[in-house]
């Protein structure tokens, strides 16, 4: 008899109410897998692209391709979790039960769900006991992305750069991170979350409802656009020479146009898929075990009130990670 579980489940494309809490048959773990009974996990930007199906302008066939063409082929949403690993394949030598780890699943997803199924090989790795479940399971999802594209992006110290959406997921990861490599951080955001950036380490803060960053005289050897709403010919007259723009978030057209921009320009773009990497979630939770990068935390919900965690997200307005607390 298959044993059952409790997930967070979508079987259509849509808003927050497509997504229900259901009985669903629990991962079976193969050879290589452990299955990891979750903790917490959180909402992401991108569950919220997948969920809906706003992808960036050009991506929609390519969404529908990736995550299915009239319904979703994975249901389960969410890619980053932490809790203790409850069954270990016979090929496993790295988890053992009991365990505690922190995960990054990616497109795979499946962790809004009371146990979710890992490649022991995939992005995985011990949780500390000095680490929260809470910080733990909000480390991947930006930190990741924020490495990812800094070391694209050939950050140094001294670097002047400016964060784009500062205060959300990805962005707030990269004001730490950049701030910590010794670089001279501006952070763009709403003059509402100023000072929590400023925390974070921005040693200066631009109000968008206020002031056009792109309008000023300053310059910058890094932009780092997480909104999607700085391409490279609105920001390129606050580009230092040789300057750096890394659109996390882009939309087809601005990435074909980054190859042409990059041989005919002083300037580089970096765009496209971050690379998921396990030495990258250890460096995370190495820095956020040592104090050194703390993940913003938005707001919290249980695992039964995941829909009004997904309408939290919808709104555009979070600040920092929506996490999901499952039961113990």
């Amino acid at each position: 008899m298959t044993r059952q579980m409790k997930a967070a489940v979508y079987r259509q494309y849509g808003p927050p109410g497509v997504v229900a809490i259901q009985d669903w048959p629990r991962p079976v773990c193969g050879p290589n897998d452990v299955l990891v009974r979750v903790r917490a996990s959180s909402v992401t930007s991108a569950d919220r692209r997948i969920r809906s199906l706003s992808m960036p302008y050009g991506f929609g066939a390519a969404g529908r391709l990736a995550f299915g063409i009239s319904v979703p082929r994975q249901p389960i949403l969410g890619s980053e979790l932490t809790g203790e690993v409850v069954e270990a394949g016979a090929a496993v030598r790295k988890f053992t039960v009991g365990d505690a780890v922190v995960a990054f699943t990616g497109a795979k997803l499946g962790a809004h769900a009371e146990y979710c199924r890992v490649c022991a090989d995939a992005v995985i790795v011990h949780k500390p006991p000095t680490l929260s479940h809470e910080t733990a399971a909000a480390l991947a999802f930006g930190g990741t992305t924020a490495l990812d594209f800094f070391r694209r992006g050939g950050l140094r110290a001294g670097d002047r750069v400016l964060i784009n959406g500062a205060s959300g997921t990805v962005g707030s990861a990269m004001v730490q991170l950049a701030a910590q490599a010794g670089a001279e951080v501006t952070a763009v955001c709403s003059g509402a979350n100023a000072e929590v950036v400023r925390q974070l380490g921005a040693a200066r803060v631009v109000d968008y409802t206020r002031v056009d960053f792109a309008a000023g005289g300053k310059q910058y050897d890094i932009i780092a656009d997480t909104v999607g709403n700085a391409p490279y010919p609105r920001v390129r007259a606050v580009l230092a020479a040789q300057g750096r723009l890394l659109q996390v978030l882009a939309t087809l057209p601005q990435m074909l146009r980054a190859p042409w921009v990059n041989i005919s320009s002083r300037h580089r773009v970096v765009a496209g898929p971050t690379a998921e990497r396990v030495d990258d979630l250890q460096t995370l939770v190495d820095m956020a075990v040592d104090g050194r990068f703390t993940p913003l935390i938005d707001s919290r919900f249980p695992f039964e009130e995941i829909v009004a965690a997904h309408a939290r997200v919808e709104t555009g307005r979070k600040r920092g990670s929506v996490l999901i607390a499952h039961a113990s």
